[in-house]
C-alpha cells in the first residue's frame, strides 16, 4: 500500500475488532513503528493525515517512543497527528494501579513484553516534545487526581477509553480511564 497524498489516516495495532470507516486497519503485526523500512516502503513523506494509537506506546520503552514518534514525524502532512492513548499513571482508583501492577509491569527494568512503561501527562507530553511535535491533552489526570477533558471528536480518531466511548463507563466513574493526547506536527 504505497499511498501518494491525501487524507490517510491508520489506526495502529487494531486488529479486526475495530472497524472505523475511512481508517485503515492495521493488525498489531503488520506495521513495525520501530523500522524505518515500514514506513518508507508503505508511505510518501506528508501523506498521513492521522494515526491512532490506543494503548499501544505502552508497549514501548520511554526510548522506544520517542524513535517512534520520530519516524512517524515525516510521513505526517503539516498539522498532521497522532492521537495516542494510554493508561494514565496519575489515576486516582487503586483497583485501576492495581490492574496495571499485577500485568506484571516492571517500572525499572521495562522487563514485560505487555507493559513497557506507565505515562503521566508530563511524561507522553516530553516524549513527543522531544520528537519535535506540540502537544494538545485531551484528557488525563493531574498529580491530585482530578480528571481534565477538552473536546474533540471521535472522527478525528476515536479513542475508546475516554469518557465519551467507555463502554464500562458506570454512573460517572471511567472505569478504565486513559491518558489522550493529540501530537502535532508543526
Amino acid at each position: 500500500m504505497n499511498n501518494e497524498v491525501g487524507d490517510i489516516k491508520i489506526i495502529m495495532g487494531s486488529g479486526e475488532r475495530i472497524t472505523t470507516p475511512s481508517w485503515i486497519h492495521t493488525p498489531k503485526n503488520e506495521r513495525n513503528l520501530l523500522d524505518a523500512n515500514t514506513w518508507r516502503t508503505t508511505f510518501h513523506k506528508n501523506s498521513i493525515k492521522a494515526i491512532l494509537a490506543e494503548h499501544v506506546k505502552m508497549n514501548l520503552t520511554y526510548e522506544e517512543g520517542i524513535k517512534a514518534a520520530k519516524l512517524c514525524f515525516p510521513y505526517l502532512q503539516p498539522f498532521g497527528y497522532i492521537r495516542c492513548s494510554v493508561p494514565d499513571g496519575y489515576c486516582p482508583d487503586p483497583s485501576y494501579q492495581h490492574a496495571l501492577q499485577t500485568k506484571n509491569f516492571d517500572f525499572q527494568n521495562y522487563t514485560n513484553d505487555r507493559y513497557k512503561t506507565l505515562h503521566n501527562y508530563h511524561t507522553l507530553t516530553r516524549m513527543f516534545e522531544r520528537a519535535g511535535y506540540e502537544v494538545q491533552l485531551l484528557q488525563y489526570f493531574d498529580e491530585n487526581g482530578m480528571l481534565h477533558q477538552n473536546e474533540w471528536t471521535d472522527t478525528e480518531g476515536v479513542t475508546f477509553c475516554s469518557k465519551e466511548n467507555d463502554r464500562s463507563y458506570i454512573s460517572g466513574k471511567l472505569v478504565l480511564p486513559s491518558l489522550v493526547v493529540n501530537a502535532v506536527k508543526p
